[in-house]
């Protein structure tokens, strides 16, 4: 007897039990398979991009070496003509990752040219006599920029980047005059009828900021703007720069795309150091096209 009451008991007790665990199960199954969670997105990619070009420069304004003073008007064609020397080597170089991209640009010229493409203009104070006829002017500089890019906002087809960075300038500047007059000899080199003023070496650096706009017009074709100012009186008083460029896809192979991109350039600094004698002054405006080969991977 106490057997059956103790097997009824149980029965009992498991009955709810059996019954709830089948209303559970029930429910469950009517319910949506709990959602898997998506993959995270890649990080983005870094990509990077060189352009060797080549930049037809003119250039306008004032070049003052050791006091004396030239006005300084050539074309590119006035010093292909009349340079007895002339080199370049440039190249811009971008690194991106998503909105973030580091920015590198070096520009160097070797041009030394003759003729009407330079004007004497009075002297510095503290220099006696006339300047003298100018007969030829010799530059060597070199341009590097570098920084970084941020893009802040799309719409479309069109990116907005604000930037930052510097310009270092580096220069070496030798005008040759002519004796005859009452040209100021003190502190020039002289060989036969020319006087030469050197003005070894000079170099700053220019803190710039600046914005940029890209324009993708179709796949593969894209519009290129920039500006930006600098100087600051930290380096030179003043300089700016503007970039128009157009650049197309042309090619790819095992990974890499070629493009080319052809522009303008506009770059102009205002710069002096020293009085009198030692006075050099750099406020010149170079510009001219820009055709360069772009490499992407």
């Amino acid at each position: 007897m106490r057997d059956r009451v103790r097997r009824l008991t149980w029965a009992l007790v498991a009955l709810p039990l059996t019954m709830s665990a089948a209303a559970v199960g029930a429910r469950a199954a009517d319910l949506p398979p709990a959602p898997v969670a998506a993959p995270e997105p890649p990080p983005p990619a870094w990509t990077y991009r060189f352009i060797p070009y080549g930049w037809f420069t003119a250039l306008d304004g004032t070049q003052t070496v050791r006091g004396r003073s030239v006005k300084v008007n050539a074309t590119f064609i006035d010093i292909v003509e009349e340079s007895d020397s002339i080199a370049a080597l440039m190249g811009d170089l971008e690194i991106r990752n998503g909105p973030f991209a580091a920015l590198a640009n070096l520009a160097w010229s070797k041009i030394g040219f003759d003729g009407s493409g330079v004007r004497t203009r009075s002297p510095a104070p503290g220099i006696v006599g006339t300047v003298g006829t100018s007969l030829g002017l010799d530059i060597e500089m070199a341009i590097l920029e570098f920084g970084a890019a941020y893009e802040f906002a799309r719409v479309g087809p069109v990116a907005f980047d604000v930037l930052g960075g510097a310009r270092y300038w580096y220069q070496k500047a030798d005008l040759s005059l002519d004796v005859a007059g009452t040209v100021d000899l003190g502190d020039l080199t002289v060989f036969g009828g020319r006087a030469l003023a050197k003005s070894g070496t000079v170099d700053w650096l220019d803190p710039l900021v600046g914005a940029r706009v890209r324009y993708a017009l179709t796949p593969g074709h894209q519009l290129f703007l920039r500006g930006d100012i600098g100087g600051f009186s930290v380096g030179s008083r003043f300089s700016w720069q503007a970039i128009a460029a157009y650049g197309f896809d042309f090619a790819t192979y095992n990974g890499i795309t070629f493009a080319g991109v052809i522009g303008y350039r506009a770059l102009a600094a205002d710069y002096s150091q020293g009085s009198g004698r030692t006075r050099y002054e750099f406020d010149v405006i170079q510009h001219g096209p820009v055709v360069g080969l772009s490499i992407k991977f």
